[in-house]
């Protein structure tokens, strides 16, 4: 049996193991990203700022609707009047805590032009079908709102095909579509600043924008902002950019009408993820995606999300990077599941040397060696250091551009109640750094060898990149989730809840199904 002082020895040699120039370079290297991180959050948080001291000048200049608009000329009727016409697709699945909320939010818009709201679902059965049909009732009178049955999808994903059907059945003057997702929670001048930059550049192809997560208190609600919030930095441009996000995404209505670059046929034959494939499609004919500074809004997060549906959605997002359309899309998904999985973990393993650091000076100093009789070395404490300085100034920085966009949404809505970060908690924001960056590459790399994927009951099997075949999850199996990962809408009506699952259950499921995946087809 090995004595205390051999254990020792060896820790104080695996320290000094970790303070070789290579194990050096990767604890920098951890110090880097999160210094990287940081200056991306504040760039954005500076973008973000500028239109919150814009709106506070325009309030002062007497302008108190500039929430709506920055120049409160613009809202007077001769413009008004002259407004394009927009149709908002809504495809929707499920009914959760708060959808009704953010469906108010959306259809309650107080954009001045001519807009209809067309909420699509799969089949009345769905229980947002029901729910929606009494809003709908309960508008009739001052909002244009129409619920439509899409029907099974058989070539794309069934968001995909209710986007699709919503925009077949859409005004034939729409100028322009917007495409909302169900947990989207709109300010009500959204959709007017949305409209208001396509038509000054018509040159834009794509206008999108990005939610603000607000954890639920669950460590799977915080380990899903912290997935988001780098990504956040992206739609922070205050113009052109590269990202592109499913849940708000407003197109020209005939690019659609026209299969303008087969984006129609790109999404019908085979699409699994919407933004990916227009992002793809817009890359490719060098379009121009944009993403204005007011495009950010607040998404309550479920507040029973556990950490099984955090894992259930990190399987879905990893999913997205093996869907394609294009060789070169098919590459640049390559680089990024690379980049992605290199960096996540070139976040967390500097974080288990710096325990390893600290365990071992913890040993040392609570022992009765000399210096020169213990292999010790006090390097490793230095670079403990310098990893807990970088790790205060990115959770500074990320706390700043939250705190900056939850005020920019205070101010965008009004009359909502008011956001507060008073209960968010930022050791477990921390916690959620390293789980989510440890479980990425995983995740990753099991969404590469299986090809398939279980997307709200519905399991989607890719080929050569587009989907090849889908099989639906019947509600008397238990196999499939009775919620949807974010929102914890319910996907079935009260007869037939599959059986509730935990997250340990589900990655034991996961790791079945890849060495096992005929038995868990059906």
């Amino acid at each position: 049996m090995l004595s205390l002082h051999s254990l020792d020895s060896f820790l104080f040699s695996l320290s000094r193991i970790l303070c070789t120039p290579f194990a050096i370079f990767i604890q920098i290297q951890g110090c880097i990203i999160c210094l990287v991180l940081a200056l991306g959050w504040a760039l954005a948080a500076r973008v973000r700022n500028r239109e919150i001291k814009q709106m506070t000048d325009n309030m002062k200049n007497g302008n108190s609707l500039s929430f709506l608009c920055h120049d409160i000329n613009e809202l007077e009727h001769s413009n008004q009047v002259n407004l394009p016409r927009v149709t908002v697709v809504m495809p929707l699945k499920g009914f959760g805590e708060h959808n009704l909320h953010n469906w108010r939010s959306q259809i309650t818009s107080l954009y001045g032009g001519p807009v209809e709201f067309l909420f699509v679902v799969e089949s009345t059965e769905d229980p947002a079908y029901r729910a929606v049909s009494r809003l709908i009732l309960e508008f009739e009178d001052s909002v244009d709102a129409k619920i439509i049955v899409a029907g099974l999808s058989t070539t794309c994903s069934q968001k995909i095909h209710n986007q699709l059907v919503g925009v077949q059945k859409m005004h034939k003057h729409s100028k322009y579509v917007l495409f909302l997702d169900d947990d989207v929670r709109v300010h009500p001048g959204s959709i007017g600043a949305l409209t208001r930059e396509m038509e000054k550049k018509p040159e834009i192809f794509i206008q999108t924008g990005y939610p603000l997560d607000l954890p639920s208190g669950s460590l799977g609600s915080y380990c899903i902002y912290e997935y988001h919030m780098p990504c956040s930095m992206g739609f922070a441009t205050g113009g052109k950019t590269f990202f592109l996000w499913g849940g708000c995404m407003m197109m020209h209505a005939d690019d659609f009408r026209q299969d303008r670059y087969g984006l129609v046929s790109g999404l019908k034959n085979g699409g699994y993820s919407d933004d990916m494939t227009l992002a793809a499609i817009a890359g490719a004919h060098k379009r121009l995606i944009s993403s204005p500074p007011v495009a950010v809004f607040p998404h309550p997060l479920a507040s029973d999300l556990n950490f099984g549906r955090y894992w259930n959605y990190l399987r879905k997002q990893t999913f997205v990077l093996e869907s394609y359309i294009t060789n070169v899309n098919w590459l640049m998904n390559r680089a990024l599941f690379a980049f992605h999985s290199w960096a996540s973990w070139g976040f967390v393993t500097p974080y288990f040397m710096a325990l390893i650091h600290v365990v071992a000076a913890l040993r040392f100093y609570n022992q009765p060696y000399s210096f020169e009789e213990s292999p010790y070395t006090s390097v490793g404490l230095v670079l403990v250091t310098i990893l807990a300085v970088c790790t205060l100034v990115e959770l500074l920085s990320m706390w700043n551009l939250t705190r900056i966009e939850v005020q920019l949404c205070n101010m965008l809505s009004p009359e909502a109640p008011q956001l507060s970060l008073a209960s968010f908690n930022w050791c477990l924001v921390f916690v959620a750094m390293l789980v989510d960056n440890f479980l990425y590459p995983i995740s990753a790399v099991r969404s590469h060898f299986s090809q398939c994927i279980n997307w709200s009951g519905i399991r989607y099997y890719l080929k050569d990149g587009k989907i090849s075949k889908i099989e639906r999850t019947q509600r008397s199996k238990d196999m499939g989730p009775v919620f949807t990962d974010l929102g914890g809408k319910h996907l079935y009506g009260k007869k037939g809840f599959p059986t509730r699952s935990s997250f340990l259950g589900s990655l034991l499921r996961s790791l079945a199904q890849w060495h096992q995946p005929k038995k868990f087809d059906n």
